[in-house]
């Protein structure tokens, strides 16, 4: 019978690695902080490029509230107007030519989002919320700029001095208004969704998650180990 090496009265020699509490190695913090400025450097080019693809779409999108303006200056109905020596007056009061200017802007303005929508998606497949944003604040303000075109180049604000420039009891049209102010919201709605849409349907698909070979992908059995019956 042999005696124990250690007596039973000496303490356990633990070893310093042994701490669950001790910091981690140098080297470790120094990998983590590496890796995560490596991921930071990839990041700020595709960032700096989505900023100024989103600023192109913008201005891109604005301008072309030109076209618009124009195109509703050409295609909205105008409202007959009429006057005699006392007042100016609709000369069919129960004409719907103001609602069809509306909706004619409205019709317009779906469309130009829809297109402007697809032209981004086909230039640069891919989602984000800069290309997204961009087209929702280009769409506003290309709509406020067609409608300052159409009251600029359309008749006259002025409609007292246009029945007195015509005569009493010629009919004139009264000046290209937009009274629904919500149809300055339809391009952008129509370009958000058309391309939300594209971007499901169509955009890029994220990579499947790689499972270590130990583990395997969720679902397969693994091979009994040894040992099991």
């Amino acid at each position: 019978m042999t005696a124990p090496l250690t007596p039973p009265h000496q303490p356990h020699q633990h070893s310093p690695n042994d701490d669950p509490w001790q910091s981690p190695p140098k080297g470790h913090a120094s990998m983590h902080a590496k890796d995560a400025k490596d991921a930071e450097d990839a990041e700020s080019p595709e960032l700096k490029a989505d900023l100024r693809d989103a600023a192109v779409v913008l201005v891109a999108v604005a301008v072309l509230g030109v076209a618009l303006g124009l195109l509703w200056l050409w295609l909205a109905p105008r409202v007959p107007l009429i006057s005699n020596d006392r007042a100016v007056f609709l000369k069919d009061t129960e004409g719907e030519e103001a609602v069809g200017a509306d909706g004619t802007f409205v019709l317009l303005a779906l469309a130009f989002g829809a297109v402007s929508a697809a032209a981004v998606f086909w230039f640069r497949r891919r989602g984000g919320i800069a290309l997204v944003g961009a087209l929702a604040v280009g769409g506003l303000l290309g709509s406020l700029l067609a409608w300052g075109i159409g009251g600029w180049f359309g008749p006259t604000q002025d409609v007292v001095a246009h029945a007195r420039e015509v005569g009493q009891g010629v009919t004139f049209d009264a000046y290209l208004e937009l009274r629904a102010k919500g149809s300055l919201l339809a391009w952008s709605v129509a370009a958000m969704v058309v391309h939300l849409a594209l971007t499901a349907l169509f955009g890029p698909r994220d990579p499947e998650p790689e499972w270590p070979p130990q583990y395997g992908a969720p679902g397969t059995e693994q091979p009994p180990g040894p040992g099991t019956a």
